[in-house]
C-alpha cells in the first residue's frame, strides 16, 4: 500500500502542481493543501430502507470534517438488500457485494492517497465490506452505522421484516388468513433503517462497537433519530484526531478486539453471519482466528439479551436499556472482555466503559441480570463431524430439542427446498439438506431465510432440522446448521448425502454426522463428479473462481497471501 498520502504529496514542489490544480477544481484553496484529506465512503442508496437515510448522515459528517480542519472527499459504494433479494437468484450477489464494497474503499483510498476514511453503511454487507476495506488500507478509519429501523406493529405486537417471512409459512399452514398475511406485510417495515432485530446488520454494528471501530452507543441507535446524526458528526471529529495521532486499524483490530467482538455477539444473541465476517476481517488484518475460537468463547459467555428473532425485543429496546456499553460492562466486570484493548478515540475499552453501571437497569428485561441469563452459554455453536470436517455453524437459541436424528430430505437449491416446505412435504423428524449453495457452488452462499421462516411458520421449528453449505439470515432460528464446510461443490460430504439417509445434529456434543458407514462413503466419494459452474463470466464467475471456504471467511484473496 502507498506510504505517502496525498496531503503530503501535493506540497512536495512544482512537479505536483497538476495535483493541486485538480484539487482546486473541487474546492481546495491555498490553505487547504496541508490539511488531512479524508475519504467519506457513502453507502447511500434508495434501493433499501437500510441505506435510504445515509446521505443525510454523510452530509453531516462532511460539514464536521471541515469544521475539524480536514478536507472530506465523498465517494459512493454499493449495497445489495438481502431482504429484497432473499429467495431469488439475486441473493447470490449479496455476499459478493461484501468484496465489491471492500475493493471500492481500498481502491479509492489508496488510489487517491487518503489520510483517513469514514465509512457509512446500513445493510448487512456494508459493514464487513467497509471494515475489510479499512483494514486493507490501514489508514485511520471509523465506521458509522446508518442505524436500525423502528419496529412495525400489528395487533399490539412488534414486527420486523422476518415477521413477513414467517407469515408466509403460517399462511401456507393455514394458521392465518390472507388479510392477516397482507396486514403483517404492510406493517412490518415502517421507515428507514436496517432490519430491527438482532439480525446481521445490528449484530455487526454491535461487534464493531465492541472492537473499538465505532463510537459508544452508536450501534443500536435508530436511523431516524437525531442522536444518530449527532453521533455521526462526533465520529468525524474523532477520526480527524485519530489521523493526527496516527491511530491505525492494525493497532485496534488485534486478537483482543476480535475476542471482545465474539463475546459481545454471543451475549446479544447475534447472527451466524458474524462468524463468517469476523473470520474474513481477521484474515485481512493478519490476526489468527479460527472457528474453534468461537466455540471456546461461546462456552464461557452467556446470552444476556432477549432479542428477536427467537426472543422478544428489537434493537431500539436494547438501546433504551443501556445498549452495547451496558452489555460490555457486564462482560468486563466478569473478566470476559479485554479492557486494555484500544479504540479509535485513543481510549481503552475500560476507559470508555468507566461510567457505565456494572449491572443493567432493574425496570427492564431486555438485558438480563448476570445471574439470570437467557441462556447460560452462547448460542452460536461450532459443529464438526463427517458432514463438516472443517466445521459448521449452528444457531441454537430458541431451540427446545438440542439433538435431532432424522431422515434426510435432499435438495440441490433453495428454491426446491422452499417449494417442498410450502407444499407440506416436509414432516416432523426430517433433516432438510440444501446443498450446492456454498461460496463456490451457489456461488455466493445464499441465505436460507425463506425456508427457515417457512419451517417456523408451519410449526416445525422444534422437530425439523436444516443443514446447508449456504448461509442463514440473522433472522433465522431453529435447529439450523449453515456454513457446512467443505461445501458440496468442492467434494464435501454434504454432496454425498442421499435421500433417506440418517443424519444427526447434536448441539450438545457439537456433532454433525451422516450415519453411513465409512465404506459406503468411500464408494460414494469415488463416484462423485463435480457439477459444472453455474456462472462462467461476470462478477459471479470471478467470485466462484477466487472464493475460499466459509471456514476461513469466504475471502477472495486467500491465494494471494
Amino acid at each position: 500500500m502507498p506510504d505517502n498520502r496525498r496531503s503530503q504529496v501535493v506540497t512536495q514542489g512544482s512537479q505536483r502542481t497538476p495535483n493541486r490544480a485538480m484539487l482546486r477544481a473541487v474546492g481546495f484553496g491555498d490553505n487547504d493543501f496541508t490539511k488531512p484529506i479524508v475519504g467519506l465512503a457513502n453507502g447511500y442508496s434508495t434501493i433499501t430502507p437500510c441505506n435510504v437515510g445515509i446521505n443525510d448522515l454523510a452530509k453531516r459528517a462532511e460539514v464536521a470534517f471541515q469544521q475539524a480542519g480536514a478536507m472530506p472527499q465523498m465517494f459512493g459504494t454499493i449495497t445489495i438488500s438481502d431482504g429484497i433479494s432473499m429467495g431469488t437468484e439475486g441473493m447470490k450477489y449479496s455476499l459478493v457485494s461484501r468484496e465489491v464494497i471492500a475493493d471500492s474503499i481500498e481502491t479509492v483510498c489508496n488510489g487517491q492517497s487518503m489520510d483517513g476514511v469514514l465509512a457509512i453503511g446500513g445493510c448487512d454487507k456494508n459493514m464487513p465490506g467497509a471494515l475489510i476495506g479499512i483494514a486493507r488500507t490501514n489508514i485511520p478509519g471509523i465506521f458509522v452505522y446508518g442505524g436500525t429501523i423502528k419496529p412495525g406493529n400489528y395487533k399490539g405486537k412488534d414486527l420486523t421484516v422476518v415477521s413477513a417471512f414467517e407469515a408466509v409459512g403460517q399462511y401456507s399452514a393455514g394458521k392465518i388468513t390472507t388479510e392477516e398475511l397482507l396486514a403483517i406485510e404492510r406493517n412490518a417495515c415502517p421507515g428507514a433503517g436496517a432490519c430491527g432485530g438482532m439480525f446481521t446488520a445490528n449484530t455487526m454494528s454491535s461487534a464493531f462497537e465492541a472492537m473499538g471501530m465505532s463510537l459508544p452507543y452508536s450501534s443500536t441507535m435508530a436511523a431516524e433519530d437525531e442522536e444518530k446524526a449527532e453521533s455521526t458528526e462526533k465520529s468525524a471529529f474523532v477520526l480527524v484526531e485519530a489521523i493526527r495521532k496516527q491511530i491505525l486499524p492494525s493497532q485496534i483490530l488485534t486478537r483482543k478486539a476480535f475476542e471482545n467482538a465474539i463475546s459481545v455477539v454471543m451475549a446479544v444473541g447475534g447472527s451466524t453471519n458474524a462468524v463468517l465476517h469476523l473470520l474474513a476481517i481477521a484474515k485481512t488484518i493478519g490476526v489468527e482466528l479460527s472457528l474453534d475460537d468461537f466455540e471456546t468463547i461461546r462456552q464461557r459467555v452467556p446470552v444476556l439479551c432477549d432479542m428477536k428473532p427467537s426472543g422478544k425485543y428489537v434493537t431500539i429496546n436494547l438501546h433504551q436499556a443501556g445498549g452495547i456499553p451496558q452489555v460490555m460492562k457486564m462482560l468486563l466486570v466478569h473478566d470476559l472482555l479485554h479492557g486494555d484493548a484500544l479504540t479509535i478515540s485513543g481510549q481503552t475499552i475500560a476507559e470508555v466503559l468507566a461510567d457505565v453501571p456494572d449491572a443493567p437497569p432493574e425496570n427492564q428485561d431486555v438485558i438480563r441480570p448476570w445471574n439470570n441469563p437467557v441462556y447460560p452459554q452462547g448460542h452460536l455453536a461450532i459443529l464438526k463431524g463427517n458432514l463438516a470436517e472443517e466445521g459448521a455453524v449452528a444457531k441454537v437459541s430458541g431451540v427446545k430439542n438440542k439433538t435431532i436424528t432424522g431422515t434426510a430430505r435432499v435438495f440441490e437449491s433453495e428454491e426446491e427446498c422452499l417449494d417442498a416446505i410450502l407444499a407440506g412435504k416436509i414432516k416432523a423428524g426430517n433433516v432438510v439438506v440444501v446443498r450446492y449453495e456454498g461460496p463456490k457452488g451457489g456461488p455466493g452462499m445464499r441465505e436460507m431465510l425463506a425456508p427457515t421462516s417457512a419451517i417456523i411458520g408451519a410449526g416445525l421449528g422444534d422437530s425439523v432440522g436444516l443443514i446447508t453449505d449456504g448461509r442463514f439470515s440473522g433472522g433465522s432460528y431453529g435447529m439450523v446448521v449453515g456454513h457446512v464446510a467443505p461445501e458440496a461443490a468442492v467434494g464435501g460430504t454434504i454432496g454425498l448425502v442421499k435421500e433417506g439417509d440418517s443424519i444427526t445434529i447434536d448441539s450438545e456434543k457439537l456433532l454433525l454426522q451422516l450415519n453411513v458407514s465409512e465404506e459406503e462413503l468411500a464408494t460414494r466419494r469415488a463416484n462423485w463428479q463435480p457439477t459444472p459452474p453455474r456462472y462462467n463470466r461476470g462478477v459471479l464467475g470471478k467470485y466462484a473462481k477466487l472464493v475460499s471456504s466459509s471456514s476461513v471467511g469466504a475471502v477472495t484473496d486467500l491465494g494471494l497471501f
